[in-house]
C-alpha cells in the first residue's frame, strides 16, 4: 500500500514538474497546453521560496527544465493522441482488440513518461543543498500523510447510492 501512496507522490511531483516544464518554455506546444493552466508559475515560485532556492539553483533548474521539454514533449503529445483514440472507442463501435492495443501503447508511453520524470526529479533534487533536500524530503512525506489520510477516509466512507 506504501508503494501505491508513494508512487502517487512521485506522479503528482511529475505533474508538478510537467507544469514547469511548460512554463519554461516561451512557446509551449499544443499537447502542454493543458499544464499551462495549472499555474506553473506559482509553483515554481512556493518551491522557490519554501526551500529558499538561491538565483542560481533557481536558473540551473529553469534550464534544465527547459532542456528536457525535448524529450518530454513527444511524450505528451503521444500520450494525447493515443487518450483520444480510446476515447473514440467509449462513444463508437467497442473493438476490444483495438482499444487494448492502444492500451498497451498508452502504458508504454506513461511508463517512458515516468522514467523520465523520475530521472528528472533526480537531477532537481541533486541541486539542492542537504538542508533544502531534508526539507524537500519532509515536505513530502507529510504531503504523503495527508494523502494516506485521504485515502483511508475514502475507504470508510460508506459507499453513495447512484441517483
Amino acid at each position: 500500500m506504501k508503494s501505491v501512496h508513494l508512487r502517487f507522490i512521485a506522479a503528482a511531483f511529475a505533474l508538478v514538474l510537467g507544469v514547469a516544464i511548460s512554463q519554461a518554455q516561451d512557446a509551449a506546444g499544443p499537447a502542454m497546453e493543458m499544464h499551462e493552466h495549472g499555474g506553473g508559475d506559482h509553483m515554481i515560485g512556493f518551491m522557490a521560496d519554501y526551500l529558499n532556492l538561491t538565483d542560481v539553483q533557481q536558473k540551473q533548474m529553469h534550464e534544465t527544465l527547459a532542456r528536457e521539454h525535448a524529450t518530454l514533449k513527444p511524450l505528451m503529445q503521444q500520450l494525447h493522441q493515443t487518450q483520444a483514440q480510446l476515447r473514440q472507442y467509449e462513444t463508437g463501435v467497442f473493438d476490444e482488440a483495438k482499444v487494448r492495443a492502444l492500451a498497451a501503447q498508452e502504458a508504454q508511453t506513461q511508463t517512458e513518461l515516468t522514467v523520465q520524470h523520475t530521472r528528472i526529479h533526480s537531477e532537481l533534487f541533486q541541486m539542492l543543498t542537504p538542508d533544502q533536500q531534508a526539507k524537500a524530503k519532509e515536505m513530502m512525506a507529510k504531503h504523503e500523510a495527508r494523502m494516506e489520510q485521504h485515502m483511508q477516509h475514502m475507504h470508510d466512507a460508506p459507499a453513495q447510492p447512484e441517483q
